[in-house]
């Protein structure tokens, strides 16, 4: 009295097709693999055209603040450094050592993977007469390929950097090449 299972040749071949073969997940694989090679090059390109945007940006903020700067303290001229155009992040009470002009993250020198540097030059009569603002990628070809830099006649510049530190001289800086 046992029952009887009948196997006919169509249940024997849908229970071979249940999952896939391994050449199957072999392809799926290396289409990803294929598909990721052509889309990680091109995240990384606009990574660093996005950090490249805002350094530049960045070069105009603080040239904008530089010149607030000299307004507002003639007696001094132009800032020294980035922290005399920063300063705290709460209730920031504005005087030559902290303006108050632009945000901490950008007067600790490091932004979206650029350095920042201000380097106030020409002093006359106790009165810094120029400045220059240089920015660098923190590792170049993966944060920044370009350098930037802009001095007191405030044109923004830019050539294929090096890897070298932000450009701190009115020579080097005005050797770049002006963008718009």
């Amino acid at each position: 009295m046992g029952l009887k299972v009948r196997t006919t040749r169509a249940n024997r071949g849908n229970r071979a097709r249940s999952g896939f073969s391994l050449i199957e997940l072999l392809i799926v694989v290396a289409i990803i693999l294929i598909i990721a090679a052509i889309a990680i090059p091109n995240m990384i390109r606009a990574k660093i055209s996005a950090n490249e945007a805002s350094a530049a940006s960045s070069v105009r903020v603080i040239t904008r603040a530089q010149v607030s700067y000299y307004a507002a303290y003639p007696d001094v001229g132009y800032a020294t450094s980035l922290t005399n155009l920063g300063g705290p992040a709460d209730n920031c009470q504005p005087t030559s050592t902290t303006a108050c002009l632009i945000d901490t993250m950008l007067a600790s020198g490091v932004k979206a993977g650029y350095d920042f540097q201000v380097t106030a030059v020409l002093p006359s009569g106790g009165v810094n007469t120029a400045f220059v603002v240089g920015a660098s990628p923190v590792s170049f070809n993966q944060s920044g390929v370009r350098d930037f830099c802009a001095t007191n006649d405030g044109v923004l510049r830019a050539q294929q950097g090096t890897g070298d530190p932000p450009v701190t001289d009115l020579t080097t800086c005005s050797s770049f090449t002006p963008i718009q």
